[in-house]
């Protein structure tokens, strides 16, 4: 579907106030030296204002897109099945939230266990409600509360979520993402003259294709605690999903795509790459931006960066000691030049990437995490032990490498 001419209005003004920005630091120079802008009378103020201007633009093209994007989504699921998946939908979002735990102590997973049905059992849980709530159960659920103890469960410090929700998600039946691109665009259309002979235009296509990946992992439980339902849930609710979504978030980045790697977005084929050198670092940002535009034909809507690189950015000055990139007081989520921050430790340090995340790639799952326990593990059963594994499968499409480019050396 053809942008809203809101969204494409708000766009355009987006980039024109880009442009004045980055007039002004190119005046500046690498020093940020206001004396030698001379283009305006009062550069910090203008900086400022122009600031300002920007995020307010970049919060409207934001919920420009996420009005689109439920539009897009309403047109391509009308239809006499559209009632049928949201029913389903419905029903997978109920057996993955009430949450992951509860419909895992209450399915065939621990019934099939403790009962005649058998040793494994399975709980399937759809990846994408996963993705949609953030993967976790609602506070309150996990280690119940104890006289001797306060119930509370505090987490080992590691990396969070961070990047996966800039990717948009879909759905495959098949064990990898075939699709085709458009490999050859020869437009020929011209004017002719009465009678004359119509120009002859080119399209070339070929198959590409992305392959479905498992990320897994195990945890060991007494048959106690899975006799006990609030730490069978504990188990599942606070851990398992997290971990199999942790290495995920990492793999969208950084995965080789050497089997059983996904290919991350740093690693495929054809991104672009724009060297800070001499410039400062809100100005290779833009000449990044502008490489995704001109040579990728498309909008960058993300800049994911390192947060000790976000840190120098926003702590940048002017010669006299003014903060550039707004005053200590602003709040809300960080911006360059209009575009969302993702502060991240997955990406290396010196290193950003800027990209069209919205349109040219996307998560893919060809099943949501499965849940199985068995005591047919080593010792397990004569230890009264139990094995509790969890995975998933997924696959990422980077659907145009162009619309990506990264900042070296930031």
């Amino acid at each position: 579907m053809s942008e809203f001419p809101a969204l494409k209005a708000a766009q355009g003004r987006l980039e024109a106030k880009n442009a004045e920005l980055a007039a002004i630091f190119e005046e500046a120079g690498p020093e940020l030296d206001m004396k030698q802008v001379k283009s305006v009378s009062d550069p910090l103020n203008a900086i400022r204002s122009l600031h300002e201007e920007i995020n307010a633009l970049g919060v409207e093209v934001d919920e420009l897109k996420a009005v689109q994007k439920a539009a897009d989504y309403s047109s391509a699921n009308r239809g006499a099945r559209e009632g049928e998946r949201e029913e389903k939908a419905d029903e997978q979002r109920e057996a993955a939230f009430k949450s992951i735990g509860d419909a895992f102590v209450k399915s065939a997973a621990v019934k099939g266990k403790l009962g005649p049905q058998g040793p494994v059992a399975h709980l399937d849980v759809d990846l994408k409600a996963l993705f949609e709530t953030g993967g976790s159960a609602a506070a309150g659920d996990g280690w119940p509360p104890e006289t001797t103890r306060t119930g509370k469960v505090v987490d080992f410090a590691t990396r969070p979520i961070q990047v996966t929700d800039v990717f948009p998600t879909g759905s495959t039946s098949q064990q990898a993402v075939v699709y085709m691109e458009e490999t050859t665009y020869t437009n020929a259309a011209g004017e002719i003259l009465e009678a004359g002979t119509f120009p002859e235009a080119a399209l070339a296509l070929d198959e590409k294709q992305s392959p479905v990946r498992k990320i897994a992992v195990w945890l060991p439980i007494t048959d106690e605690q899975l006799e006990d339902e609030s730490h069978a849930r504990g188990y599942v609710n606070n851990r398992l999903p997290f971990m199999l979504r942790q290495r995920l978030d990492s793999q969208l980045l950084n995965g080789n795509g050497t089997a059983p790697n996904l290919r991350g977005v740093l690693n495929t084929v054809g991104i672009q790459t724009q060297a800070k050198g001499t410039d400062a670092g809100p100005d290779a940002i833009y000449k990044a931006m502008t490489k995704v535009k001109v040579t990728g034909r498309a909008r960058p809507d993300h800049v994911v960066m390192h947060s000790n690189d976000w840190q120098d950015i926003r702590l940048l000055r002017t010669a006299d000691g003014i903060y550039i990139w707004g005053s200590p007081l602003e709040t809300g989520q960080p911006r360059i030049w209009g575009l969302p921050i993702v502060e991240n430790d997955v990406i290396a340090e010196g290193t950003a990437l800027v990209g069209d995340f919205r349109n040219f790639t996307e998560l893919v799952s060809r099943r949501g995490i499965d849940v199985q326990v068995t005591n047919s593990h080593d010792q397990f059963f004569i230890q009264g032990k139990q094995a509790i594994r969890a995975d998933m499968r997924v696959a990422l499409v980077v659907y145009r490498p162009t619309a990506f480019c990264t900042v070296t050396g930031i």
